[in-house]
């Protein structure tokens, strides 16, 4: 009894549906791999970047809990727990001797948000690309399909026959552009999703950072006042 299972021809394979296309849908279904590979390379970088950022932000947020002076955070080591602090100090240095303290602390509140902003665009490098091939893969995949089964029509009438054995070939092809499209977009959308969740997490942990600085200032400032005020009564 012969097996009722039915077999793709050999030339309806994955490879061989590329390598008889069209030279249009072949270069959409290159673009489409390509940008593939720049999703699952976006991926990897942007994923180890953001981890170390995080384990970095967590120790320097850490450091400057036991820190009692804003001086007593010069250990830190490069990156922006430094940046804060060098850019609180450098103000404080500027705003010396100015009698208003509560405008010294809003002119510190300014500089430590605009690191922050910096930081956080450097960090955002990279992800747009992935919103971009998440909003487009799929069109561009069917505009290989259009271009396909425009193709396969044209091929219809030119063999003045309708059998599916010689439509089918032309119109799978096509479709696999549509497949490539999805297969590029679905992941972008959902790694870029991943990454926006990872960065608002990253920016509340700048935002405790930044904050604990304006704390190791408020104190200094406080102390710095309290040390005016005992020389002038003679305390």
């Amino acid at each position: 009894m012969q097996s009722m299972q039915t077999k793709l021809p050999p030339d309806l394979g994955p490879w061989q549906m590329f390598m008889h296309a069209d030279w249009v849908v072949q270069a959409i279904m290159v673009s489409l791999a390509f940008a593939s590979l720049v999703t699952w390379t976006v991926l990897l970088a942007k994923g180890w970047e953001l981890r170390g950022m995080a384990r970095t932000l967590r120790s320097a947020r850490g450091g400057l809990q036991h820190a009692n002076r804003l001086e007593g955070a010069d250990a830190l080591g490069r990156g922006v727990a430094r940046t804060l602090v060098d850019e609180a100090q450098d103000e404080l240095l500027q705003s010396a001797g100015l009698p208003d303290k509560a405008a010294v602390k809003e002119r510190v509140a300014s500089r430590l948000e605009r690191v922050e902003l910096l930081y956080l665009r450097q960090l955002r490098k990279g992800t747009g690309v992935l919103a971009t091939i998440g909003a487009t893969a799929p069109f561009v995949g069917l505009f290989g399909t259009v271009w396909g089964i425009m193709n396969s029509f044209v091929g219809i009438a030119r063999s003045n026959t309708t059998n599916l054995a010689v439509v089918a070939p032309g119109i799978a092809e096509a479709l696999l552009a549509t497949a490539l499209g999805l297969v590029a977009a679905i992941p972008a959308v959902v790694i870029y999703n991943h990454f926006a969740r990872r960065l608002m997490a990253l920016r509340a942990e700048m935002g405790d950072l930044s904050a604990t600085v304006q704390q190791l200032v408020s104190r200094d400032l406080d102390r710095q006042q309290l040390v005016l005020l005992r020389t002038a009564t003679g305390n």
